[in-house]
This record gives C-alpha cells, sequence and structure tokens, in this order.
C-alpha cells in the first residue's frame, strides 16, 4: 500500500506530500520526503535560481532510475497559492506554467516528482527579455573533469573581459554551468547571438580546450553550448538535486573552489551542511547586473569578418544569415543538385521506425570527425536490426560502417547494454575512439529516450560485427500510452 499523505506546513502555507517513504535513490534509500526536506534547507538559494521564472516541470515519478517526462502545462489540481503564466514557444503553442516564488512552492515542485528545477530565464513579468545569461560547459565522451575546469576559467575571463561577472556552478551531470545576470533589455534573438560571440572567444583564446563548433564531428575538447539561450531552452537550476545514482547537486561555487572541485563532493547529503556553513556564494548574483553591448559589439565584428550566425536548434525556423543546417560532412561530399548521402542523420528519420516526432535532442547530430571527407566508401542506408524497419540512419545513406546497439528508456540501461556489445566483441570494442559511441537523447511527445550508434570506421574491414538483435529494445510508441506517465499512486 502507498505511505499515507504527509502534510507540512511550509511558510505559513500546507503543503500535502503523498508517498512521502517513496525511494527515489536506491543507493541511498533516499525519499520524496528527503528530496522536499533537501529543498526547504536551501530554500533561499533554490529560490534565487527559479523564484518567479515559468517553470518546465520534469518529473521523474517512477524515481530516479526511472525516466522523466516534460510537463509544461500546470497541473489543473494545483494550490490556489500556486502561480502561472502563459508562454508562447517556436512552434507557436503556448501552455501555463507554473512560476514559484516561496519555499512552499519548492516543496510543492518536488511533491510532484521533479528532482531537479527547470526555470527559464526570463521573469514573469517580462516573458521576452532574458535577465540571465548562461554558459554551458559540455564535454564530448573521454574529456577529463579537470578540462572542463580550466574552459570554465577561460570563460570567466572572457566574461570580466565584456563586463560581465560570471557565476559558477557543477552541472551535477557530466559538465559546468557559468551564469551571469543581464539588463533585461535584449530579446532571446540577441542573447543567444551574444553567447555565440561568447563561445567563439572561448575557441579563440583556448582553441586546444575548448570549441563553439554545433556538429559533432567537427568539436573536441568542451563545447561551449550557446543553444541553451535560444527561446524554450531550460537548464537545472541551482541547487538543483540531479538524477545520478548518488544524488549529486548543481552546487553555486566560490570562484577559489573551481580549479579543484570534485562534482561527487556535491550530493543530497552533504550540501545542506555546506550551505549552512558557508551561505550562498551566489548570494550577490542579483546586485551583479551587467550589459550585454560589448559582447554584440563583439558579435557584429565576428560578422563583419565573414563568420555566420551559427546553427539554432533543429525545431527553430531558420534565421536570416545563419549557417547551413546540414552536417559539414554531408555539405563537403554532396554532388551539384543531389541530396548529400554521406554523413549521418540528425533529423526526424533517426527515430525508432522512422516515427517522424521523434528526434535526437538538440545538438545531437552525427558524431564524426572531419576524416569523413577522406573515406569514399559507396553511401548505402544501413541494414535495420533483426525485427526493425529501421537502422542506424533511418531511411538515409551514409558512408559510414553503423550499427545500432541499444534503444533504452535510460541512459544507464543503454550503456549497460553497450558493455555487453563490447564483452562480446572486444576486438572491435578495442578499436573503438570516443567519438565513435554516438550515445543520443532522442525526444518524444514529452519526454526522452537514449539510442546508442557505433561507427565502426576504426576497426578493421574483416573484424566488423554485423547488425545484431539489439541489446536493449525500448519502444517509446508501443500501444497503452506511455508508460512513464504517472497514475494518482504514482507520486
Amino acid at each position: 500500500m502507498p505511505d499515507p499523505k504527509e502534510r507540512i506546513e511550509v511558510a505559513g502555507r500546507e503543503v500535502l506530500i503523498s508517498n512521502p517513504g517513496k525511494v527515489f535513490f536506491p543507493r541511498n534509500g533516499i525519499t520524496k520526503l528527503d528530496i522536499v526536506r533537501y529543498y526547504l534547507a536551501v530554500a533561499d538559494g533554490a529560490l534565487r535560481g527559479v523564484a518567479g521564472r515559468p517553470m518546465v516541470l520534469k518529473r521523474f515519478v517512477h524515481g530516479a532510475d526511472g525516466e522523466a517526462f516534460f510537463q509544461k502545462r500546470a497541473p489543473s489540481a494545483r494550490p490556489d497559492w500556486i502561480e502561472t503564466v502563459v508562454l508562447s514557444f517556436p512552434s507557436g503553442r503556448t501552455a501555463e506554467e507554473v512560476v514559484v516564488t516561496d519555499p512552499a512552492g519548492l516543496a510543492w515542485v518536488a511533491n510532484l516528482g521533479c528532482i531537479d528545477l527547470n526555470p527559464h530565464p526570463v521573469r514573469a513579468d517580462d516573458l521576452d527579455h532574458p535577465d540571465e545569461l548562461r554558459v554551458d560547459l559540455d564535454p564530448i565522451p573521454g574529456v577529463p573533469f579537470q578540462q572542463i575546469l580550466a574552459v570554465a576559467m577561460v570563460a570567466r575571463e572572457v566574461l570580466a573581459d565584456f563586463g560581465l561577472t560570471g557565476w559558477p556552478k557543477t552541472s551535477g551531470s557530466r559538465g559546468f554551468h557559468i551564469y551571469a545576470r543581464i539588463e533585461p533589455r535584449w530579446t532571446f534573438t540577441q542573447v543567444r547571438g551574444c553567447a555565440v560571440a561568447l563561445a567563439r572567444e572561448i575557441e579563440r583564446r583556448a582553441p586546444d580546450l575548448a570549441t563553439a563548433r554545433w556538429w559533432k564531428e567537427e568539436r573536441h575538447g568542451v563545447f561551449v553550448d550557446y543553444n541553451q539561450n535560444a527561446k524554450d531552452r531550460t537548464v537545472a537550476s541551482a541547487y538543483s538535486i540531479r538524477p545520478t545514482p548518488q544524488a549529486r547537486v548543481s552546487t553555486p561555487l566560490r570562484w577559489d573552489e573551481v580549479p579543484g572541485c570534485d562534482p561527487d563532493a556535491f550530493t543530497i547529503e552533504t550540501v545542506p551542511a555546506r550551505y549552512a556553513e558557508l551561505g550562498d556564494p551566489w548570494a550577490g548574483m542579483d546586485a551583479a547586473v551587467g550589459s550585454l553591448e560589448p559582447l554584440l559589439e563583439l558579435a557584429e565584428r565576428d560578422q563583419q569578418a565573414g563568420l555566420p550566425d551559427a546553427p539554432w536548434p533543429p525545431h527553430f525556423v531558420k534565421a536570416d544569415g545563419e549557417a547551413p543546417r546540414v552536417q559539414p560532412s554531408k555539405r563537403r561530399s554532396a554532388a551539384p543538385g543531389r541530396a548529400p548521402a554521406d554523413g549521418l542523420d540528425a533529423g526526424p528519420d533517426a527515430g525508432p521506425d522512422a516515427r517522424p516526432d521523434a528526434r535526437p535532442d538538440a545538438g545531437s547530430d552525427a558524431g564524426l570527425d572531419a576524416g569523413v571527407a577522406q573515406i569514399r566508401q559507396p553511401a548505402t542506408v544501413p541494414a535495420p536490426a533483426p525485427g526493425k524497419s529501421s537502422g542506424p540512419t533511418g531511411r538515409r545513406k551514409t558512408a559510414m560502417p553503423l550499427i545500432e546497439v541499444a534503444r533504452a528508456a535510460g541512459q544507464a540501461e543503454a550503456l549497460a547494454g553497450l558493455e555487453r556489445w563490447k564483452d562480446r566483441h572486444p576486438q572491435a570494442a578495442a578499436c573503438l575512439e570516443p567519438a565513435d559511441i554516438l550515445v543520443d537523447s532522442m525526444r518524444g511527445r514529452s519526454s526522452t529516450w537514449t539510442r546508442i550508434r557505433l561507427n565502426l570506421r576504426h576497426v578493421p574491414a574483416d573484424q566488423r560485427p554485423a547488425q545484431e538483435t539489439l541489446e536493449v529494445d525500448y519502444d517509446p510508441w508501443g500501444g497503452g500510452g506511455d508508460p512513464r506517465r504517472p497514475t494518482s499512486s504514482d507520486t
């Protein structure tokens, strides 16, 4: 039987916690009530990141090991003190989203199964003008964390040189975040343009460590993900718990802590004591508001030097001056008057059995390197796994020797399937380079799932394993609806 509901009083409001003893983190037995209590312990810091902002609800109703689904629209059954605001999206749709304003709101969203908090970079009273610039440092596979931290220090220097104060935090996952408060005077397009210019400047100063290249086949080191500043993008905010086995926390830091920090040191079990002892390193953030004018001037200089606008996420309308939304390998290999055939697909056809509404998460393209231009194998459509009607690239041709390993509800399950494949094919596995392992976060209508493909280009042709039955065969479009959607007893 589900645990009895528990009522707690927070900031003069009564919050009902359903199934308070439900375990969300099996490794250390952390329950839903533990999550609620954590957010109340760091409430002032957490509210600095989310208060007054519309928020996407990312709900883990089956715990941290289960897959999340994204809920933009506020639940109809909610307390009358939960505020909302209506947002418009690039797709033309609208949604009435939750706006948390006090600790009771934090407890309420935690009760819905929201492990982390995902606010937009705008305030509810001005939805068109962001008040923060977000620098998201996203490493390619195999990059050591110390390299990410080195790029963070470069990002701090660049922000300062252009009149902005950077505020660092661990992401709680693989990367690192730096925020800068800005005057709410500029549109999303202008803020993103400044993020592109910032990313390019970071790459210029640390070309061996960082990249501003959108396509994975051109990336190296740490990608400075400027598209996190596009409209409709959200990032896990300060003090968010992350769905990792040890319940890491996206933790604000002082800059002197950054060079030697260990993300495993910041968890739901350690951060409350740190917060009680040191306070919030971001306490002065709202008083350090800067102007984007210097970065806008840098963006203008880049444009005059011939740099086009960087590619936008795939569901955005193509912008004036934007670079082609075609992978460089495809552009290099396409003959005049013909659609490019080699390279991999990052579009709708890449979904399970070519479902039109499944697509890789933003920026999750082929994962090839520039050497593809030197490979002149005939382009073909890779064979699907047994029992599947669509293969690693959907219906698109590629010159790359691709196989698909797993389609899973969660990344951990998919990676476990990859390890089983490696155990069966140790010689081929030894030839793989980090960029040959393509881990795609696939977007469905309201949730994500994980696909793993392998590029066998570095495996000798006579040693390449054939396409086999998928190690994990998850069907996100199976009958009976989305199994991750909550029932009344789930949360």
